[in-house]
C-alpha cells in the first residue's frame, strides 16, 4: 500500500511539474488542436508532438510575428499561407492568427512533408518532418544527399544526416537542428506527462 502511495504521489509530481511547463494560453485550445489533428491523422494523431511544436514555434502567442514575418500559432510565413489551399481546400482564405486554421494548417503541412521523405524509422521520419517544416523540404532532401555522400544512411536523421548542412547558413543550421530537437526530446514530454496525446519517437 505504501509503495502504490509513493507511486501516486510521483505520477502528481511529475504531472504538476509538465503542466507548469505548458503555458495557460495552451489549454484553451486542446480540444481544437486534437480535433484538427485527428481530422488530418486521423485517431492515432501525434497531438503531444503537435502541442510541442507550436510550443516551440509561438509559445501559444496567439499574434506572435516573428522578425522574418512568420504569424500565429503555428508561425506561418505569408507566401506558404497563401500556398496551403493548394495542398487542402479547407484551408482557403488563409488566417493565419486564427486557431482553428493554424491548428489545420501544421497538421496538414506536417502531413504533406511526412508523406514525401523515406526514412529508416517512424522517428527518423518524423525528425525529417520537423526540418521540413521549419527550414523546407529542399534542405531536407540535399541534406540526405549530402549524408550519403559522406557514408552515412540519407534515410536516418539522428548521428547521420542532422550533421550534414547542404549549404544554408551556420545560423540557420544550428536553428533548424535545435528545432527538432527541442519539439521532441524536450517539449513533447511535457504534452506527453500532461495528457495531451500520443507522441512520437517514444
Amino acid at each position: 500500500m505504501r509503495s502504490l502511495v509513493m507511486i501516486l504521489c510521483l505520477v502528481l509530481i511529475a504531472c504538476e511539474a509538465a503542466l507548469a511547463q505548458i503555458p495557460h494560453s495552451a489549454h484553451q485550445h486542446r480540444n481544437d488542436l486534437t480535433r484538427q489533428a485527428r481530422l488530418i491523422w486521423g485517431l492515432n494523431a501525434p497531438v503531444a508532438l503537435f502541442a510541442a511544436q507550436i510550443h516551440q514555434e509561438s509559445a501559444w502567442q496567439l499574434r506572435a510575428v516573428s522578425p522574418a514575418g512568420a504569424q500565429g500559432l503555428a508561425q506561418f510565413m505569408p507566401a506558404t499561407a497563401a500556398w496551403m489551399p493548394d495542398i487542402d481546400s479547407s484551408l482557403a482564405n488563409p488566417q493565419p492568427f486564427n486557431p482553428t486554421w493554424s491548428f489545420r494548417a501544421l497538421a496538414r503541412y506536417n502531413h504533406w512533408h511526412y508523406q514525401r521523405i523515406a526514412a529508416d524509422t517512424d522517428c527518423d521520419r518524423w525528425a525529417f518532418t520537423l526540418s521540413a517544416y521549419n527550414g523546407g523540404l529542399g534542405w531536407v532532401l540535399r541534406d540526405k544527399a549530402k549524408a550519403a555522400e559522406n557514408g552515412h544512411s540519407r534515410n536516418r536523421y539522428w548521428d547521420h544526416t542532422e550533421r550534414y548542412n547542404a549549404g544554408r547558413s551556420a545560423a540557420n543550421y544550428r536553428e533548424n537542428r535545435d528545432y527538432v530537437q527541442r519539439i521532441i526530446h524536450r517539449h513533447q514530454s511535457h504534452y506527453l506527462t500532461a495528457g495531451w496525446g500520443q507522441g512520437v519517437c517514444l
